[in-house]
């Protein structure tokens, strides 16, 4: 073979190294990408897991062609606003299933869940406390850990038993976490917080400073809050 010849042959074994390899370009790229958005999302004090998830799941949508099933925030969402809203005696105006920064919120109108200006537990919250114990007993969401908060509206109480809404919000937080200790869950995994009035989900009163009647129903709930074990809530 001339020394043209090989030179010309050497050159076509070159170009098909260069094709069979080409696919390493675009795969170094995605774990470029991958490894700085993990290390943005380290780098974060505080990381919203559902949108976390979300992003997740398109990232693994876009490298493998597969929808990631496994979100166990949206499921345990999905979970709890069946058990929710498919109970006949549960008014849906009395509850709300949201997300937070770090998971699952339910809020639990006081009025359904409490006999009036009481921490006595009505029949309608002793069944919903069932329900959502059994499905936090489930996997993955035994290693969630669960926040129960008391909060009042801008109506200052004062009884012998509860002389102020301190009292009355941490009785209330303190009852449902027995409750929940009582069907049998883990008490490492719960923690029970009064807040009075000082966290309205909606304002109490206008800028007229006129009392709003409606918000103050819906700032007098109990909060559940249901997040991966591994996170630190907000407070």
């Amino acid at each position: 073979m001339s020394s043209k010849n090989r030179v010309l042959a050497k050159d076509d074994e070159d170009d098909e190294d260069d094709d069979s390899e080409s696919w390493l370009v675009t795969y170094a790229d995605a774990i470029t990408l991958l490894m700085a958005f993990f290390i943005m999302l380290v780098s974060f004090s505080k990381v919203d897991l559902p949108l976390y998830e979300e992003v997740q799941s398109g990232i693994k949508e876009e490298i493998g062609g597969v929808i990631d099933s496994d979100r166990p925030i949206f499921s345990l969402h999905a979970q709890i606003q069946s058990i929710v809203f498919d109970s006949p005696d549960i008014p849906q105006d009395m509850i709300e299933v949201g997300f937070d920064d770090n998971g699952v919120v339910i809020d639990f109108s006081s009025i359904a869940f409490f006999k009036p200006g009481t921490a006595e537990l009505m029949p309608m919250a002793e069944a919903i406390l069932g329900k959502i114990k059994r499905e936090l007993e489930e996997r993955p969401y035994d290693l969630f850990l669960i926040d129960i908060e008391g909060h009042t509206d801008n109506t200052q109480t004062s009884t012998n038993l509860y002389p102020s809404n301190w009292e009355l919000s941490a009785a209330r937080a303190s009852i449902v976490t027995r409750r929940l200790i009582e069907l049998g869950l883990e008490k490492n995994r719960m923690k029970a917080s009064g807040y009075a009035d000082i966290h309205p989900k909606y304002p109490n009163i206008d800028i007229m400073g006129q009392i709003i009647p409606e918000n103050q129903f819906k700032n007098q709930r109990v909060t559940l809050r249901l997040y991966p074990g591994f996170i630190q809530p907000a407070f």
